[in-house]
């Protein structure tokens, strides 16, 4: 939260930087293609993985579109968009959990060369985004949900390359269901940091509007 330790939170709206804005929509229209990109080629060459990845790109895609929705907005209003992207991000994570133990059940061998080459585009495009919300990651709570999804999401793209070398090596599907586990696992962890951090911001603000609709006699 920026500067919010020196004065009352306000519920008034935020001068919200253009560039703010056109990051946002840089940053959706990105994982919004990634994400028909990856959910196909995931289904096709049978990665877990990938279809766990396709899927955080299109969390973050509705993401960044709510953000947008929301910028300039009150801050309660902003938190309360944080709040609602946290229970998204962890609805997406509790959907990859359930597909990987699907993928280990059926035993399924991902094609490796398929995943290591959209996970290196992937990991591209999402490097690119992360690095422009990298001034904003110390901003309010809808600003921090959104750098940590995308960060999120490059660390994700770096896992399933490394899951794409296994499934190479080991000629089995074992380091593909790993993975998307990781992913899920990380997705509950990063929605539960959005949703904690939402919910003490919004705190925050009712306490400062109680402060000064009564103010304490002197």
């Amino acid at each position: 939260m920026a500067c919010s330790c020196c004065s009352a939170p306000s519920s008034a709206p935020n001068n919200t930087p253009p560039r703010w804005r056109r990051a946002l929509w840089l940053a959706l229209t990105v994982n919004a293609g990634f994400f028909a990109v990856e959910i196909i080629v995931g289904v096709m060459a049978g990665s877990a993985a990938l279809q766990a990845d396709a899927l955080d790109f299109f969390g973050d895609a509705a993401n960044y579109a709510i953000s947008l929705s929301v910028a300039g907005m009150a801050l309660v209003w902003r938190s309360r968009a944080a709040l609602l992207k946290g229970v998204t991000m962890l609805t997406f994570a509790c959907w990859v959990l359930g597909n990987t133990v699907w993928h280990a059940w059926s035993g399924t061998l991902p094609q490796a060369e398929t995943m290591g080459l959209v996970g290196s585009l992937a990991l591209a495009a999402n490097g690119g985004v992360a690095w422009m919300f990298w001034r904003f990651r110390d901003g309010d709570a809808n600003m921090r949900s959104v750098w940590i999804c995308t960060r999120n999401d490059a660390i994700g793209n770096l896992v399933v390359l490394l899951a794409a070398i296994g499934v190479f090596g080991t000629g089995t599907g074992w380091p593909d269901v790993a993975v998307a586990a990781i992913m899920g696992i990380l997705g509950l962890h990063g929605g539960w940091q959005i949703i904690c951090h939402a919910r003490r911001e919004s705190r925050d603000n009712e306490l400062g509007g109680s402060a000064l609709a009564f103010p304490s006699a002197q």
